[in-house]
């Protein structure tokens, strides 16, 4: 899409905080997200353009970061941590009930294009596992259902509040302030005191259902090798064999018994 004149000096503000253009590569990614809803090709050369880098620069930033999107994102980004401690506690089972109730796979959005869903490796919130996101705000030892729950407001076209941290905005909004302008719409919910800020941690809960995860993109199908939810591939098993002709073979770090590294065969 064109950028407009005001894009364009939002751009140039950002610029100025910075002694040398490249290093405002990042607040520039977050300003075209809030523009277009994610990093497109016109995104990635209106970054280059701006501040003097080829569009092979932009792009790798914009790739390496999750934060960047790289299709168009919904009004609303579900990230649901699946690591360690939220794993333990249920969050495998939180994805799972979300994926089914959404229809929908990781990176995937709804037909509607209100809801963009995702896995997290991890949220840095372990003391409040499990944890989801919208848009980057809090929902705190959450279980299946309290999730769920959530989404189902969501898509009432409700704003319910986070658990703590400020008032939900939209993806494009949120997008806006870390970029660091605030919308008048964002300014408005920010004003919002109706929950404290920094409660107290949780008492953790294990939240695990039991509900089993086949069927989803967590767990495929029994004798299948690709699988996911329905009209939504979004995993794909491959032989050692496939992955050794794409990644090359297994290196040989691995310990001999009694400790001493062992060597390649016909080699010292």
């Amino acid at each position: 899409m064109p950028f407009t004149d005001e894009t364009r000096s939002r751009a140039r503000q950002i610029i100025a905080r910075y002694p040398r253009p490249r290093s405002a590569l990042l607040p520039m990614l977050h300003l075209v997200q809030s523009e277009e809803g994610y990093v497109s090709p016109d995104g990635v050369a209106f970054c280059a353009q701006e501040l003097g880098l080829t569009k092979a620069e932009v792009g790798a930033v914009a790739t390496f970061y999750t934060m960047y999107k790289r299709g168009p994102t919904g009004e609303w980004l579900v990230s649901v941590c699946t690591n360690l401690a939220c794993q333990i506690l249920g969050g495998e089972e939180i994805y799972a009930c979300l994926s089914r109730h959404l229809e929908v796979g990781y990176d995937e959005t709804t037909p509607d294009g209100r809801i963009t869903f995702e896995h997290a490796e991890c949220l840095a919130a372990c003391d409040y596992a499990p944890v989801f996101t919208v848009n980057y705000e809090f929902f705190d030892n959450a279980t299946p259902e309290s999730a769920l729950g959530v989404v189902q407001a969501l898509q009432r076209g409700e704003r319910p509040h986070p658990t703590r941290g400020e008032p939900l905005v939209t993806f494009r909004e949120i997008e806006a302030q870390l970029a660091g302008f605030l919308s008048a719409a964002s300014i408005s919910a920010a004003t919002d005191t109706g929950e404290p800020a920094h409660p107290d941690p949780p008492t953790p809960v294990d939240s695990r259902s039991g509900a089993g995860l086949e069927g989803t993109d967590l767990a495929p199908p029994p004798g299948s090798d690709r699988y996911g939810v329905p009209d939504g591939i979004t995993e794909e098993r491959v032989s050692a064999a496939e992955a050794a002709s794409t990644y090359g073979a297994g290196g040989a770090a691995d310990a001999a018994p009694g400790g001493a590294a062992q060597a390649p065969e016909g080699g010292a």
